[in-house]
């Protein structure tokens, strides 16, 4: 089966064999900046002319509606487009890709795989955002997102699992999840995957009276602030360099604004760990993931450094050390595979 994955900068692309014992990856692949047509001609020669038994989509929002797993139909597309005003970064690019790969591969199941899934759960004082209750009926809430990352780093620990769990999603996008006994109860992001620490281009959580200041003084309309907001802030925003952590360490040591902005995401990561600690009355693990999680030690030393109180460290040596720092790989396209074939292809055998 063939996983796809639009995420914020890059397309991600799987293809695994699927059992009743689990999955297994045949091959993988990223690209930027293609067309649906260009990937599925890369996708068609990896595969050396095999066509996939169903496609999986990682679709990061799906609205009030929809959390769980699901067969792409009309109805389901129709729910998709409905859900785009909660994501419109990533919406409108997924529903290009599922409507490429139903023209591709037309009779090929397609499963939507939700992000905001894992959180589906979330606690109630966790998940209701503190505006009028009124809004609450047109699905504003907090949702959560890289849930199929999440869920992934739930997998992988196994027996290792420990009750109180914090994972920190570290990529272009950026996440930190409270998760008790395999749950998860809290996490940063909220209505849209906007908000939360500061992430590449995204700011995560401002002063609401900022954006009020912006329409008031500059002039600014909704679409002017969403651009500001997803596109030139966090990292880039502060930098004026790039959103690119491996270039911003590059330039840090004669620009002071790449070092501020280098500071200001490992603050706001650390600062929403100790948050997360709050929700789960402490913590057992920290789990870093994606692409600065798994490959940035500076980021991950400088973030538990913050959290040295709270008996956080990256040195093996240190003493009074009571969270377990790991790094575990995103595996969010055998989190897709597995969903894909328990829905699909539980009852047919591997394939």
């Amino acid at each position: 089966m063939l996983t796809l994955n639009e995420g914020s900068s890059s397309l991600k692309f799987g293809f695994y064999a699927a059992g009743p014992d689990g999955v297994e990856e045949c091959t993988s692949g990223e690209v930027e900046g293609a067309q649906p047509a260009d990937l599925f001609d890369r996708i068609d020669a990896d595969l050396d002319g095999a066509r996939p038994a169903a496609i999986g989509h990682r679709i990061v929002h799906g609205g009030p509606e929809l959390f769980d797993p699901v067969e792409i139909d009309g109805s389901v597309l129709a729910r998709l487009e409905r859900a785009t005003a909660f994501a419109p970064l990533h919406g409108p690019a997924a529903l290009s890709l599922i409507r490429a790969a139903q023209a591709r591969y037309p009779d090929v199941p397609q499963i939507a795989c939700f992000d905001t899934g894992f959180h589906k759960g979330l606690e109630k004082v966790a998940a209701v955002l503190p505006i009028p209750k009124a809004f609450r009926a047109d699905g504003v809430r907090r949702y959560g997102f890289h849930g199929l990352s999440c869920q992934s780093i739930v997998h992988q620990l196994g027996q290792d699992l420990p009750d109180r769990l914090i994972i920190a999603h570290l990529g272009s996008g950026a996440s930190i999840t409270a998760v008790r006994k395999g749950r998860s109860i809290d996490t940063s992001m909220g209505l849209t995957p906007s908000g939360g620490i500061v992430m590449a281009s995204r700011s995560g959580d401002i002063d609401p009276g900022l954006l009020l200041y912006l329409m008031r003084e500059r002039g600014m309309d909704a679409a002017a602030i969403e651009n500001m907001v997803d596109r030139r802030s966090g990292l880039l925003g502060v930098s004026g360099v790039s959103g690119d952590l491996r270039k911003l360490h590059a330039a840090a040591a004669t620009n002071a604004d790449a070092a501020l902005a280098i500071a200001a995401f490992c603050r706001s990561a650390a600062k929403q760990i100790a948050a997360m600690m709050v929700s789960l009355g402490g913590a057992d693990m920290i789990v870093f993931t994606a692409g600065i999680g798994e490959n940035d030690a500076v980021v991950r030393s400088t973030i538990c450094a913050d959290l040295d109180w709270a008996g956080v460290s990256t040195d093996s040596a240190a003493t009074d050390v009571r969270v377990v720092v790991r790094v575990l790989p995103s595996q969010e396209g055998a989190e897709m595979a597995r969903a894909v074939f328990a829905l699909t292809n539980s009852a047919n055998g591997p394939h």
